[in-house]
């Protein structure tokens, strides 16, 4: 199989089906946002112990088969072939959330990105997630997308921003509350 097709040369790509599209289209925009998740998450998993890492490589798994339903567009007879959808994924984030939470200090304030390198890429990958959302959401308006898939990048999301704490808990390094000026009456 090569690497380069020269399909993609005039703006446009298929969808699963082969459906041709603009490399604008919103399901192109979700599932490319999702495929740059995945690669942060890597970037993230890279940097945490074994046993974290098999956590992480169970989301860039869901998040590949997250990618593939946005990638069919309505073609129902191409969904047939990819993994099945649950809420088990959603779930096993819920629980890692909440078992972190147990560990953490109370949140008082909103908290800064950033104290470390890790906790920074943390950050950003909840941003994309967060991006990976909205481009989903608004791709459901025109396209046939299950609500599941929304949960998981929600929930997702959520999960990256409680990691990133844990990683400066871990760390030894303090989080850094945002305090919003206050601004002197006069």
């Amino acid at each position: 199989m090569k690497i380069y097709t020269k399909t993609g040369d005039e703006g446009e790509t298929s969808l699963f089906g082969g459906k041709r599209v603009k490399k604008t289209h919103l399901s192109i925009q979700a599932y490319g946002t999702v495929d740059e998740l995945n690669s942060w998450i890597g970037l993230i998993k890279d940097n945490l112990s074994a046993e974290k890492n098999s956590f992480l490589i169970s989301v860039q798994e869901q998040l590949f088969t997250v990618g593939s339903y946005l990638a069919t567009g309505d073609n129902k007879k191409m969904m047939a072939h990819l993994p099945s959808l649950s809420e088990e994924p959603t779930k096993k984030l819920e629980k890692a959330i909440d078992e972190i939470q147990q560990l953490l200090p109370e949140m008082k304030n909103f908290i800064l990105p950033g104290g470390s390198t890790l906790s920074s890429y943390c950050h950003i990958a909840r941003c994309v997630c967060r991006r990976a959302e909205r481009l989903t959401i608004e791709s459901s308006e025109t396209t046939d997308i299950s609500p599941i898939i929304i949960s998981y990048l929600n929930r997702l999301s959520d999960y990256l921003f409680t990691l990133s704490r844990k990683v400066l808990l871990d760390a030894e390094i303090s989080e850094q509350p945002w305090i919003p000026n206050k601004k002197e009456n006069k």
